[in-house]
Formats: structure tokens, sequence, C-alpha cells
């Protein structure tokens, strides 16, 4: 019996090493969260037709999520940051921001399909370069100061969101 239980906690942690290790591997081009670098500087327009500026997002946290209309991750993420917004959205700020579409209305219908009432900034490639997103969603979480306090990629929830926004 106590061999059975070994042969299953080593099951486990391999499991969790390989996922660990995916999961490092998958990050490790992102910038750096623990040193709280400034984030990149953007200038982008939103579907309304509003410019957006990194300094815009100064004086609280901020959520930048970067997706791409056609994820099926993003996607899946959208109801969490539609409830991450409606339960915190009055401390921190969510953004999501656009990638790899074809046209601003591809973006404009993502929104309205997920009901996502939260600003969607259309962006390009260099804005990609800058915040070195290679797959998505991608998202940082900034601090008050527009420095990066958090990054993550793939899935998330509202209350993973919470949990890295907290204490910002």
């Amino acid at each position: 019996m106590n061999s059975r239980w070994g042969r299953r906690g080593a099951e486990i942690l391999l499991f969790i090493v390989i996922v660990g290790g995916i999961y490092a591997w998958r990050t490790r081009d992102l910038l750096p969260a623990g040193d709280r670098v400034a984030a990149p500087a953007f200038e982008l327009i939103d579907l309304q037709g509003r410019p957006w500026s990194l300094d815009a997002l100064e004086g609280k946290p901020a959520v930048l999520y970067f997706f791409a209309p056609w994820c099926a991750v993003c996607a899946a993420s959208s109801p969490q940051l539609r409830w991450f917004h409606r339960w915190q959205g009055d401390d921190v700020q969510v953004v999501l921001v656009g990638l790899d579409w074809s046209s601003p209305a591809e973006l404009a219908e993502y929104a309205a399909r997920h009901e996502l009432r939260l600003p969607v900034l259309a962006a390009g490639p260099q804005t990609a370069a800058d915040y070195r997103i290679r797959g998505y969603p991608t998202y940082y979480v900034l601090d008050a100061e527009g420095r990066v306090a958090g990054r993550d990629f793939g899935y998330t929830t509202a209350p993973g969101l919470w949990l890295r926004t907290r204490g910002l």
C-alpha cells in the first residue's frame, strides 16, 4: 500500500515539474516582473477613436490583456475579464489590446460577442514586439506608476487576476 502511494506521489510530482517547466519555457521571454521595470510606452487608438497612452493608465493598477480575436483561449477567458472588471473595476483598470487582427471591425465584433465593455485598443507588430508577445492571451499587471508588477500567459480567472493585483 505504501509503495502505491509513493508511486502516486512521484507521478504527481513529475506532472508538476513538467507543467512548471513548460510554463517557465513559455514565459521566459516576457518582460521581467520582479524588478518593476517601466512598461514600454505606447500610443494606441481605441475602437471609438480615442487615443490611449501608458501615461493615461498611471494612478491606479492596470491589467493589459493582449489578445487575438481568433484565439479560443482568449474567448474562454473573456467571462473572467468581465467578472474581474465588475468586481474590481473601481480599483484596477482592465484594458484589452488587440493584436493579429484584420480590421478594427473584427476587434469590435470580438468585444461585442463576448460582452466586453472594456477599452479595446488596436495595436500592431511594434506593440507586440515591445511587450514581447509570443502567444495569446498574454497579460501584464502594472502598478499605479506604470511598472510591470506581474505577467502571465494563457487562461486566467477573476480570482487569479485579483491575487495578481492585490496590494498594488
